[in-house]
C-alpha cells in the first residue's frame, strides 16, 4: 500500500523545463502521484508531446511557452498558470541551458551572459513570482531548483554554467531561512551525469563513455525518471520540516 503522505491529490506543481529530461521525469512522477501539473518550455512541439504524456495520468495539465530569462514572460506565465490551475503549491525551477567554450580565455561575454540569463536570472524570476504567490496564498509551499555537480566540482571550459549552478544553491539556502516562517521550504538537487537532450552529444562519445561512464558506481547514466521519487517527496507534506538541503543524485559518482 502506498503511504498516504505521497498522495498529491489537490496539489498543483509547476515544472520549468518540464518537456524533457529531468523536468519531464519530475512532472510525470508528480502527475502519477495525483498533482495537477503545469510545464513551461520554449519548444511548442516538445510541450505538446509532454502534455499528451502527462495527460495519461488523469490529472489537470497545462503547458506554456515561456522563456524564463524574460522577466515579463515569467510574470505573465505564472499568472496564467494560477488562472488555469487555481494555485501553485510547488515550483521546480529546472529550466537551463549549457554554455561551454574552447577555453576560459576564449569564453565570450555573449556566452557568459546568455547562460546567466537563463540559468540564474531565470531561477530568480521564477522563484520570485512563486514566493509572492505562496505568501499571499498563505498555505506554505515548496521550492526546488535543479543545480549540477559542476557547482562543487571543477568544470573546465564550462565556468559560466558551473557558476550559475553554484549560485542557485546559495540562493535557495537563503530562501529556506527567510521563508520558513511562511511554511515555505526550499531545497536544491544536484544531478550527476544524466542522459538528457543537453548531454546527448557528449554521452555518445566513446572516450567520454570510457573515462567517465566507468567512474559511476551504478554503472549507468542517470535518466529523468531517477528524479521522480524525490520530486514527489519534496512536493508532499512528508517533507514539511525538510528545508535548506541539497540532494545529490549521481549514482555515486561524486564519492567514488
Amino acid at each position: 500500500m502506498t503511504h498516504s503522505g505521497f498522495d498529491l491529490s489537490g496539489k498543483t506543481a509547476l515544472v520549468t523545463g518540464g518537456n524533457s529530461g529531468i523536468g519531464l521525469g519530475m512532472a510525470n512522477a508528480l502527475a502519477a502521484a495525483g498533482a495537477d501539473i503545469c510545464i513551461w518550455g520554449t519548444n511548442p512541439e516538445k510541450n505538446e508531446r509532454a502534455l499528451a504524456e502527462l495527460g495519461e495520468h488523469g490529472v489537470r495539465t497545462a503547458a506554456l511557452v515561456c522563456d524564463v530569462g524574460d522577466e515579463e514572460a515569467v510574470e505573465a506565465g505564472f499568472a496564467e498558470t494560477v488562472e488555469t490551475l487555481g494555485k501553485v503549491d510547488s515550483v521546480f525551477a529546472n529550466a537551463g541551458i549549457g554554455g561551454g567554450a574552447p577555453s576560459f580565455a576564449e569564453m565570450t561575454t555573449e556566452i557568459w551572459r546568455r547562460v546567466m540569463r537563463v540559468n540564474l536570472d531565470g531561477v530568480f524570476f521564477t522563484y520570485r513570482a512563486a514566493v509572492r504567490h505562496m505568501i499571499e496564498q498563505g498555505e506554505g509551499g515548496s521550492l526546488v531548483v535543479t543545480s549540477s555537480l559542476s557547482a562543487t566540482e571543477g568544470a573546465p571550459k564550462n565556468q559560466a554554467y558551473a557558476s550559475t549552478k553554484g549560485a542557485v544553491i546559495s540562493m535557495t539556502k537563503g530562501l529556506a531561512v527567510e521563508l520558513a516562517r511562511y511554511g515555505i521550504r526550499a531545497n536544491s538537487v544536484q544531478p550527476g551525469w544524466i542522459d538528457t537532450p543537453m548531454t546527448e552529444r557528449v554521452m555518445t562519445w566513446n572516450v567520454f563513455q570510457e573515462k567517465v561512464g566507468k567512474r559511476i558506481p551504478m554503472r549507468r547514466w542517470g535518466v529523468g525518471d531517477d528524479f521522480g521519487g524525490l520530486a514527489v517527496y519534496l512536493a508532499s507534506d512528508l517533507s514539511a520540516y525538510h528545508t535548506g538541503d541539497n540532494f545529490v543524485i549521481d549514482g555515486g559518482y561524486a564519492i567514488f
